[in-house]
């Protein structure tokens, strides 16, 4: 155990601390406002406050974590031994920054409370970023300090066992489109081909009609093969599925569709489930209601999974609804036009919220990388791709995070303008748990 003395116990402090100490690190943590009962303390212990007490392993704080509200806040920034740091502090503090400050501005998303542009789709965007524009949104920064902050403690606290956490991989796909072409409905079909003709796409209407009536397979029917490549390799493995009403930015199968409800019970057999609230449920509580409640009743037990759809997330409402309506994971953090650490972590965490600075009961599970975001807003190849992936995966197992992507069974049909996708991707499964 860590005790640790600070002239005040907030709600802010005792979030992140254990976030640092007890999730990462692995470490159980007390806190103390009491000098004599610190100073007596033989075990594992560190202060953080504007002065030491003695000879301990002392961390400057600033006010961060003893303050309410939101401010602006633009932290200038420096590096400890050439890793991205900001709040920085003097001597004798024995690290040169605000470790947990900085760690919570990241986490609590201090900075999407802020004013900031939107994009065309109402989203906080990677560039608007503290961690992108100060260059370090590929490092999952929070765990890298608390690793060397483990150093720290390894070399004043010889005698001391630390527990070794693992590097963990988790797939999770989002089924935004089910099949292609099949279970469309008449005047989708209709609506397609007449698509097709004007851009004298004659091979997708032969390819349309073969498939509708069973001569061939839909292209995104590729769920068997998932659910095998990913047993292989024993990976866990997480479906999201689309269920919002039909839209130009919804445009899965009708829930209605026998089909597409025993396709979604079929999977729950052998995977985790989530709900994937459509475009608008970002600020209509209620059509994200209808839709979890949707998924409920065709699995017939509770769901506690979820991603947005379109990543689009408005905080703190969105995730305020989200607790509302009992769900307990949720899957949307990171970013839709860039990789990286949108949290600067690779560690689940649960959502602090800052309107009333509490710890909420949502675990967040960011997300590294999305398919689309590669090739479409960044328009990389197929090989570029996946070796950023890898670039990735090598900064987690570093800090022996949690490693979480986002594919569709659209990019694992290895079809269309997602050619060799699938074969890049079972490479990249068949070596992920390779040193």
């Amino acid at each position: 155990m860590v005790l640790v003395y600070t002239h005040k116990i907030t709600p802010r402090l005792t979030y992140v601390f254990k976030q640092v100490f007890t999730r990462i690190l692995l470490l159980p943590v007390e806190f103390t406002t009491h000098k004599i009962a610190f100073l007596s303390y033989d075990g594992m212990k560190m202060s953080y406050t504007k002065q030491p007490l003695g000879d301990e392993i002392f961390i400057r704080c600033t006010d961060l974590l003893y303050s309410h509200g939101i401010d602006h806040i633009e932290p200038g920034i420096s590096y400890w031994d050439e890793v991205p740091c900001f709040f920085q502090t003097s001597a004798p503090s024995m690290i040169p920054f605000d470790l947990f400050a900085a760690s919570f501005f990241l986490l609590s998303r201090y900075e999407e409370y802020m004013p900031h542009v939107r994009d065309e789709h109402e989203r906080f965007t990677a560039v608007e970023s503290f961690a992108y524009r100060k260059k370090f949104i590929e490092k999952p920064v929070v765990d890298i300090w608390a690793y060397k902050l483990r150093e720290i403690l390894k070399k004043r606290f010889p005698y001391q066992q630390f527990e070794k956490r693992s590097f963990k991989y988790l797939s999770t796909i989002d089924i935004d489109l089910a099949y292609m072409y099949k279970y469309k409905g008449f005047m989708r079909h209709v609506g397609g081909i007449i698509k097709d003709l004007t851009e004298l796409q004659f091979q997708k209407i032969v390819e349309r009609f073969l498939i509708v009536f069973n001569f061939k397979k839909d292209p995104y029917d590729v769920y068997d093969y998932i659910l095998r490549l990913h047993e292989k390799h024993e990976v866990e493995l997480i479906f999201f599925f689309l269920l919002g009403e039909y839209n130009n930015f919804n445009k899965n199968i009708s829930v209605n569709n026998g089909k597409f409800k025993r396709l979604i019970k079929e999977m729950a057999d052998y995977v985790g489930i989530g709900v994937h609230p459509s475009y608008y449920t970002m600020k209509d509580d209620e059509k994200m209601k209808n839709e979890k409640k949707l998924l409920e009743s065709i699995l017939n037990s509770q769901v506690y999974r979820s991603r947005q759809h379109f990543l689009r997330i408005d905080l703190p409402e969105t995730y305020q609804h989200l607790i509302d309506l009992g769900i307990t994971e949720d899957y949307t953090m990171g970013f839709a036009k860039h990789y990286g650490f949108r949290a600067g972590t690779c560690t689940p965490f649960y959502f602090y919220d800052l309107d009333f600075e509490i710890q909420t009961p949502l675990k967040i599970f960011p997300f590294a990388v999305m398919d689309g975001t590669l090739k479409d807003y960044l328009s990389m190849t197929t090989k570029k791709s996946f070796e950023t992936i890898e670039k990735l995966v090598e900064e987690v197992k570093k800090v022996d995070g949690t490693f979480i992507t986002i594919f569709h069974n659209e990019s694992l049909s290895g079809t269309g303008r997602w050619l060799n996708w699938d074969k890049k991707f079972e490479e990249f499964l068949a070596g992920i748990g390779k040193n």
